[in-house]
C-alpha cells in the first residue's frame, strides 16, 4: 500500500516537539479522536483503533526522526511503520508523519484507497492538534 504523509509547521523549537513525540504515551493527547485506551507496555504502547487493538513500539528515536513499528489485525498480521521527521526552520519545526502499511490480506488490498483516505484525514488532524497544543504552551 502506498505510504500516507501529512505535514505541519509548529512554532516551537525542534527539541520541544521531540520531547512530546518521543514518549508514545504523550500521543494520546493529540490522537484520541481515533486512537483510544492507551496502555503502556514493556516495549511501547497498546491502543485501540477503529480496527481493534494494536501494539506500537518505538524502534528509532533521534531529534531528526522517530520510527515506530505497529502490529494490528487478527494475530498481529497487519504491520505498520510510523515515521516522524522533525526539521528545524527559523525557530519553528516542520513535522512530517508518514504511515506505511503492509496489507494483511485481500481485504486490506481492496480497501487500500479508503484506508489511505482515512489515515490522511486522521493523521492530518492529529498533527494539527499537536500544533495547537504545543503552540498554546
Amino acid at each position: 500500500m502506498k505510504p500516507v504523509t501529512v505535514t505541519t509547521t509548529i512554532a516551537r523549537p525542534r527539541e520541544d516537539v521531540y520531547a512530546v513525540l518521543e514518549d508514545l504515551m504523550n500521543h494520546e493527547a493529540f490522537t484520541d479522536h481515533f486512537l483510544t485506551e492507551y496502555q503502556r507496555t514493556d516495549t511501547g504502547v497498546r491502543v485501540k483503533g477503529s480496527g481493534g487493538w494494536m501494539e506500537i513500539t518505538p524502534v528509532e528515536s533521534t531529534l531528526d526522526r522517530i520510527v515506530e513499528h505497529g502490529r494490528s489485525g487478527r494475530n498481529g498480521r497487519r504491520h505498520t511503520k510510523g515515521i516522524y521527521t522533525l526539521e528545524p526552520r527559523n525557530g519553528s519545526t516542520v513535522v512530517s508523519f508518514t504511515n506505511e502499511i503492509e496489507p494483511a490480506g485481500l481485504g486490506d488490498r481492496l480497501a487500500a484507497p479508503l484506508i489511505r483516505s482515512y489515515l490522511r484525514k486522521q493523521n492530518g488532524l492529529a498533527l494539527e492538534r499537536l500544533k495547537e497544543q504545543l503552540e498554546a504552551r
